[in-house]
């Protein structure tokens, strides 16, 4: 069975997360952002998803031990959210106060025509925001998967690892696809 792991940035749906998850038989548990790198592998996982976090975490705080994750890790981590931001940051990418704050239902535009995480999701689709801040610089070695009328860059994945991040939230049941995108993800971590 595939294990996937849910770090716990302070997100207000870390848990459903979680909950999606569990729901599509996967092996999870949230754990603290705090957890070494070490004492996840010990585990053997498959995954890990960085969940949001308190307002303007992404912007410039700290995400406990996410950077060790992001530089270490041998396997698929989707970051949401803040998760999505932090890791944008950490690659050298920029992340400002959006010019228009997204809160509720948003179209969200598929950039590319194929990638594993939105294989069988449509082109345009109905997404759950809930963000200030946004990422506005894509890092080195990431391209931009997805967009919105206020946000351009909605998804975007690194180049060579299966590295994902998601502005939106596709935990969340407004979200057309949701789960769907953590089936594919699942798909990833199962390779």
């Amino acid at each position: 069975m595939v294990r996937i792991y849910v770090i716990d940035n302070g997100g207000q749906w870390t848990h459903r997360e979680w909950r999606t998850l569990r729901d599509l038989d996967v092996e999870t548990r949230i754990v603290p952002n705090t957890t070494a790198l070490k004492e996840l592998q010990k585990d053997h996982i498959h995954g890990l998803v960085l969940s949001g976090g308190a307002p303007r975490i992404g912007l410039k705080g700290s995400l406990g031990n996410c950077a060790e994750y992001l530089d270490a890790a041998e396997f698929p981590i989707l970051g949401i959210c803040a998760g999505h931001q932090f890791m944008a940051r950490h690659f050298g990418g920029k992340v400002q106060p959006s010019k228009t704050p997204e809160f509720g239902q948003i179209e969200l535009s598929l950039c590319i025509e194929e990638d594993s995480l939105f294989k069988g999701v449509p082109k345009k689709s109905i997404v759950w925001e809930s963000h200030n801040d946004e990422v506005t610089h894509l890092p080195k070695n990431f391209i931009t998967l997805g967009e919105s009328e206020n946000c351009k860059i909605q998804a975007m994945r690194h180049r060579d690892k299966h590295f994902y991040g998601l502005q939106f939230h596709p935990e969340v049941e407004h979200t057309q696809y949701g789960e769907h995108i953590f089936q594919n993800f699942i798909g990833l971590c199962e390779e």
